[in-house]
């Protein structure tokens, strides 16, 4: 079974993050719900706690098959805060393991330049932060290992496409069709 891990940082953008999480989960993934600061639950950018599966401290990265930031402000710079996740994301992104991140959250990659002369997407206003990327505004984009995409109204285009990536074309799409998105 593929697996997938979802970094809370405080302030993340809650439908980002979970629509994520459902989408996987529907399509059989399996996906650990991670508090970057090890705590029982974390609370977005809209006043909505969730609770966690585990906290970072508590997880073996190795056991996963793609790590994913969601966006939302203050939660990007929490993330990228965070020396454990991005020495992770780093690993992952070197051995050509997936990665993906959505809305404001593609600016960590930017900043760690692993988007040097890739194609790359993030919410807008926020291009400047897609250091050496090649900048194009589509819902989602793939390149190599990197998934991006723009924010909570492509939110389920992400998931899709992580579901896409993980399993298939046809699992995406049934997905799709099953929720009344395609």
């Amino acid at each position: 079974m593929k697996k997938a891990a979802v970094f809370f940082g405080t302030g993340y953008e809650e439908i980002e993050a979970l629509t994520v999480v459902d989408l996987l989960r529907r399509a059989g993934i399996e996906v650990v719900c991670v508090a970057i600061n090890n705590e029982k639950s974390v609370t977005g950018s809209h006043n909505i706690c969730v609770g966690m599966d585990a906290g970072i401290d508590e997880i073996d990265f190795d056991s996963f098959d793609i790590l994913v930031c969601p966006g939302g402000m203050p939660g990007t710079k929490n993330l990228e805060a965070c020396e454990t996740l991005t020495k992770h994301l780093r690993a992952f992104y070197e051995a050509g393991k997936l990665i993906g991140a959505i809305c404001a959250a593609p600016s960590i990659f930017g900043h760690m330049g692993i988007l040097k002369d890739k194609k790359a997407c993030i919410y807008p206003g926020m291009e400047a932060e897609l250091t050496g990327a090649q900048v194009v505004y589509d819902k989602v984009v793939k390149a190599d290992n990197v998934i991006t995409s723009r924010g909570m109204g492509t939110a389920i285009a992400f998931g899709l496409e992580i579901v896409k990536n993980l399993l298939d074309e046809e699992a995406a799409q049934k997905l799709g069709e099953g929720i009344v998105y395609l």
